[in-house]
C-alpha cells in the first residue's frame, strides 16, 4: 500500500475532522504547543540516571558516542538515515580486537542504545511513537556465537592453572567452581550476598540480567566454601560476598585478569578467547544432553515464556528438585533437594 494519501482519503479525513469540530489548524497548533525537544547532551544524562546499572554499563559508551556526534542537536532532529550512517560510522571505527566480527555488535548496540533513549523520550511525552526514528532502523542480524562446551580435560586444565597461579588462587578457584556448578553469569556472581545463601537446602539466590531472580541449587561442598569465604573476608550480610583479602568487593576486572592469566599459561585459551561464559555453555550443554531441554532451560534461569522455544515451554517447566538432581549427577555429590 502506498504511503501517500489519495484524494478520497484526504476528503474522508476532512469530513471526519469537521464532524469532530476540529480544523487542520487546530492540529498544527496542538503540535506547536509541545515544548522544544532537548538536545542529546541534555537528555542522555536524564536517561542514564533513569535506567538500571546494567543498562548504563551496556549502553553508556554508545550514548557517549552519540553525544560526541550529535550533542547540540535536538533529539527530534535525526532521521532514520542519519542513524544508519552513525551506526555504520561506529561499525567502521570500532576498537579492533582479536574476536571482533566486523563491528556488527557495535552497530547493533548503538541502535539498541538509541531505541532505549527514544523509548524514554516517548514515555516522557517529548515525542510520539510515530516520531521515533530508531524504530525505523533495523539492527544487524546477529551471527551465531562461537562459544561452545569445553571438554572435561580442557576444563581441568583451566582449574589447575587458576588454583596454582595468581595472587589469590582460592578466590579464583571458588569463582570457577560457582560458575561451573550453577552456569550463572558474572553479574549473578558479583551480586551474590551472604544473605542469599540457604545452607539447609543448599540453595543460592541469583539475581541476573533482566532483573531475574531464582534459587539455584549448589553442592554442599560449594556451600561450605562460600560460607567460609564470606566469613574469612568479612563480608557483611547485605554486601557482596566475593571479596579480595583486603575485604574490598571484586568487580568485573577480576574476571578479565583471571582469563588473561590463564591464557598466558594455556595458549589455546588465549587463541580462542575463552571466557567465563564458556563455562555456562559447558554446564548447560551437559545438562541438556543428560536431562533434557526443560531442565537445562530451568538450570540456565531462562524464563518459560519468551524466545523461540514455543508455547510448550510454558507447560514443561522443570522444578528446583529436578535441577538439584541434575546438579547432583554433575558433581557426584548428593543434594538435599534431589
Amino acid at each position: 500500500m502506498s504511503g501517500v494519501a489519495g484524494k478520497a482519503e484526504l476528503e474522508a479525513a476532512r469530513l471526519l475532522l469537521s464532524r469532530m469540530g476540529i480544523s487542520p489548524a487546530d492540529l498544527v497548533a496542538a503540535t506547536s504547543d509541545r515544548p522544544p525537544a532537548p538536545t542529546f547532551a541534555e537528555y542522555v544524562p536524564v536517561v542514564a540516571a533513569a535506567v538500571s546499572a546494567g543498562t548504563r554499563r551496556a549502553y553508556g559508551s554508545y550514548w557517549k558516542r552519540v553525544v560526541e556526534q550529535w550533542g547540540q542537536r535536538r533529539i527530534d532532529e535525526p532521521t532514520p538515515s542519519e542513524i544508519e550512517r552513525l551506526a555504520e560510522y561506529v561499525k567502521t571505527h570500532v576498537v579492533a580486537r582479536r574476536n571482533a566480527r566486523g563491528g556488527r555488535s557495535a552497530a547493533e548496540h548503538l541502535i539498541a542504545s538509541l531505541r532505549c533513549l527514544y523509548r524514554r523520550a516517548v514515555a516522557d511525552g517529548l515525542l510520539s511513537e510515530a516520531e521515533n526514528p530508531a524504530l525505523k532502523v533495523a539492527k544487524p542480524r546477529r551471527l551465531p556465537s562461537t562459544r561452545r562446551a569445553l571438554a572435561d580435560t580442557r576444563l581441568a586444565e583451566i582449574n589447575e592453572v587458576a588454583a596454582s597461579t595468581g595472587d589469590d588462587p582460592a578466590l579464583d578457584s571458588l569463582l570457577l567452581r560457582l560458575h561451573t556448578e550453577t552456569a550463572c553469569r558474572r553479574g549473578g556472581a558479583l551480586a551474590l550476598r551472604p544473605v542469599d545463601l540457604d545452607p539447609d537446602q543448599c540453595l543460592i539466590l541469583l539475581r541476573e540480567k533482566g532483573e531475574t531472580v531464582r534459587w539455584q541449587p549448589v553442592s554442599p561442598t560449594l556451600m561450605r566454601y562460600l560460607q567460609r569465604h564470606a566469613e574469612q573476608r568479612h563480608a557483611t550480610e547485605m554486601g557482596p560476598l566475593f571479596r579480595y583479602r583486603s575485604g574490598q568487593p571484586i568487580t568485573y576486572r577480576r574476571y578479565d585478569h583471571l582469563w588473561v592469566r590463564i591464557g598466558e599459561h594455556l595458549p589455546w585459551v588465549h587463541a580462542q578467547q575463552i571466557s567465563t561464559h564458556w563455562l555456562r555453555h559447558t554446564t548447560l550443554t551437559w545438562v541438556e544432553r543428560n536431562f533434557g531441554y526443560a531442565i537445562a532451560r530451568a538450570y540456565a534461569g531462562h524464563s518459560a515464556g519468551g524466545g523461540d522455544a514455543g508455547t510448550t515451554a510454558t507447560y514443561v517447566r522443570a522444578t528446583v528438585h529436578e535441577v538439584a538432581a541434575a546438579l547432583a549427577a554433575l558433581t557426584g555429590e548428593p543434594h538435599p533437594l534431589a
